[in-house]
């Protein structure tokens, strides 16, 4: 399977768990690592040794603070590389393994010191869910400078943003440009930060634009399990509905935050079935359901292709437009024979943003102008409630040239569209992202 993966110019990365293992706290069954050296592989609990540290809600933690069991790591993954081919790792709840003991999670702990000196492991993609359970659990930004991270930062804001919280336009700013303040200073590039708005656990993008709250009643724990602040939106009815108009605004609605995804500085990640519409009916904890709660449906509805083809066409556009997929941050310094900066925010009036209007937590809608050697592409977002006119900045130095749209989540572009000139309004429908690229 990675021998055709990557003869299709594929990379396969791992998804690996070695924060705890299925042996569970003291009331399971012993099965592996407690029958071999309980204290050598667990974390236990100091106050009584029966009981086992629980940073992951499992029950046990693996104690990687112990050379034994940090080589037991490094040899497993040494093996995934060099028998297996793989490209790389993602590591589920990443901070329990940099977890001492006595100081919490540790920036240099020695499982890190392992993956940065071991001739092989130093060699491939390293990714972390910088989060568990545990105190000062969350740390994102806080990884080593050979790492990247899942960026819930991004997954936080861009769900706020489009469904039109106040106050969201200064930080989904940065989450676009590739979080240049979360990982600039330790010397990484935007490639650090992997960019999503929903992952497997949780909403799919389709529930999440189409439930308020979760609907884990299915998992038999009387809907207390899963996440509860999902910051999701119904669009005006919980569930499923028949309402045309609700429907067409939670089809905008996924288009937007697909766009917004492939559009961004960093690294997309794409749940799957996501792009097309795929549904858990409001199960935001499915992984214990193994029917069609958690089943992916592969006979498509017209909506659901639709979606599909949206998906194709915006990471089509990533593809073929270098600018919106940059190794380094931008600086907004004047690129090199167009005398424009490499970066420009905008509001709706045609000029720079303003200190008032970023401060503003009514301010919804923004334009970015990103500017290249191979290109000027102009993207416009719209969170309000209501359409928005834009009057399009200069694609050029000289204050001349035109628009042409290439993306926009409302309607179809027509390929045969007409040229917009700079300084002329462009209307964005409420609720909606545009694209535009220069002539």
């Amino acid at each position: 399977m990675v021998k055709a993966l990557h003869a299709a110019g594929l990379e396969v990365i791992l998804d690996v768990v070695y924060n705890h293992t299925a042996e569970g706290n003291h009331l399971r069954p012993t099965l592996c690592f407690r029958g071999v050296d309980n204290r050598v592989y667990y974390n236990l609990a100091d106050a009584d040794l029966r009981y086992y540290m629980d940073f992951t809600g499992t029950g046990n933690t693996l104690n990687v603070g112990h050379s034994q069991t940090l080589k037991l790591i490094a040899d497993s993954l040494r093996m995934w590389v060099e028998e297996y081919h793989v490209d790389g790792f993602r590591f589920d709840l990443a901070i329990t393994l940099a977890r001492d003991p006595v100081v919490g999670y540790d920036k240099g702990a020695s499982f890190f010191d392992v993956m940065y000196q071991d001739p092989v492991l130093s060699r491939v993609k390293l990714i972390g869910e910088p989060w568990d359970i545990g105190d000062y659990g969350y740390q994102v930004g806080n990884f080593p400078a050979n790492w990247s991270e899942w960026n819930g930062k991004y997954r936080d804001v861009a769900r706020k943003f489009w469904k039109g919280t106040e106050g969201q336009l200064p930080e989904f700013a940065e989450r676009v440009c590739g979080s240049g303040d979360l990982y600039r200073l330790s010397g990484r590039a935007p490639r650090a930060s992997v960019n999503f708005v929903t992952a497997h656990d949780g909403f799919t993008l389709r529930d999440l634009v189409s439930y308020n709250a979760k609907h884990n009643e299915a998992n038999g724990e009387d809907n207390k399990d899963g996440a509860s602040d999902n910051e999701s939106w119904n669009c005006g009815a919980e569930g499923e509905t028949d309402d045309n108009g609700i429907r067409g605004l939670r089809a905008r609605q996924q288009r937007n935050f697909l766009a917004t995804l492939m559009l961004s500085q960093g690294v997309p990640m794409l749940l799957h079935g996501d792009e097309i519409g795929r549904t858990q009916r409001g199960n935001n904890n499915a992984y214990c359901q193994d029917d069609d709660i958690s089943w992916v449906n592969w006979t498509l509805d017209p909506e659901q292709q639709a979606l599909l083809e949206f998906t194709r066409q915006v990471i089509g556009l990533r593809k073929q437009t270098p600018v919106l997929r940059r190794s380094t941050f931008a600086t907004g310094a004047s690129v090199e024979g167009l005398d424009l900066p490499d970066q420009a925010w905008f509001q709706a009036d045609g000029q720079s943003v303003s200190d008032a209007t970023w401060a503003d937590p009514n301010a919804r809608s923004l334009g970015l102008r990103l500017v290249g050697p191979d290109g000027c592409v102009l993207v416009l977002f719209n969170a309000y409630w209501e359409d928005v006119e834009f009057v399009l900045p200069p694609p050029s130095a000289r204050g001349a040239g035109t628009w042409k749209c290439l993306l926009n989540t409302h309607a179809k572009p027509d390929p045969d569209g007409a040229e917009i000139a700079a300084g002329a309004p462009y209307a964005l429908t409420a609720r909606s992202l545009a694209v535009l690229g220069a002539r």
